[in-house]
């Protein structure tokens, strides 16, 4: 059994207000006893007012953002999960997904899927990964990486349930619209449910986003939750679980097309 959490905020303009409620944020899991905690997508910097903030405020791996949380990292025993803008290619950023442990990044993760829908173009500041993600070790558990619209696409959760994932975390920025929070509750509970494994997905609260934090195990339920406000969320992912969630439901074994390969 591991405890993970999931820290729901509202991102501000100053990436220097948003490092200290991320590290706030790292403490107050570690203190709760948490082995994993996932951030929402895209924690340097928002303004709905500004859409190329993106651009603007994008800092490197090394930048200062990232530099102070992994200071924060290496006091804790933490594996923490956010994604950040990255300066590209052509003016354009990546939205890199980080894992970071001790103080060192473990994992780093490029968006494949951009949000070109509902009327959001995210490919005209981002460029979209290459890559399958990585899965990565968490107290025994492989956990695979994807990032908000990702959900929407099954290929890639199923790769990375192929792959071996046990739990799939969503730093997510979902955003409002008609039917958009039952979207991110469908969705979320179907890659749990056809892949029998636990999903962790964590969501920004500002004014255009919905937060709705959420843990769905592997049969589906819902097990914790945030409301649309600033929340730090806790659960338990309990390995059993999934070993009696894949006997009872071997969808994995019984499944008759071959894994999922990037195009």
């Amino acid at each position: 059994m591991i405890k993970v959490a999931l820290g729901q905020f509202a991102v501000r303009r100053e990436w220097q207000e948003n490092a200290r409620i991320c590290v706030d944020l790292m403490q107050q899991a570690q203190q709760q006893g948490a082995r994993l905690l996932v951030l929402p997508e895209a924690v340097l910097a928002r303004d709905i007012s500004d859409p190329d903030l993106a651009v603007k405020s994008a800092q490197p791996l090394d930048g200062p953002f990232l530099s102070q949380l992994l200071a924060a990292s290496s006091n804790n025993t933490l594996t923490t999960v956010l994604t950040l803008h990255v300066p590209g290619n052509d003016g354009r950023v990546w939205n890199a997904l980080v894992v970071i442990r001790a103080g060192e990044i473990v994992a780093r993760y490029d968006k494949l899927h951009l949000y070109d829908a509902f009327a959001v173009q995210e490919s005209r500041n981002v460029s979209a990964g290459d890559r399958v993600p990585p899965l990565v070790e968490v107290d025994g558990l492989n956990v695979g990486l994807m990032t908000c619209y990702d959900i929407r696409f099954p290929e890639l959760a199923r790769r990375l349930a192929l792959d071996g994932a046990d739990l799939l975390v969503l730093p997510a920025a979902w955003v409002r619209g008609p039917l958009k929070e039952m979207h991110w509750e469908v969705l979320i509970t179907a890659r749990a449910l056809e892949n029998t494994c636990y999903v962790v997905a964590a969501g920004e609260c500002g004014p255009r986003n919905i937060g709705n934090s959420m843990v769905v195990d592997p049969l589906g339920v819902a097990v914790a939750r945030a409301a649309e406000g600033p929340a730090l969320v806790l659960a338990d992912i309990d390995p059993q679980r999934i070993a009696d969630a894949r006997r009872a439901l071997p969808v994995l074994l019984n499944r008759r097309f071959g894994r999922p390969e990037l195009t």
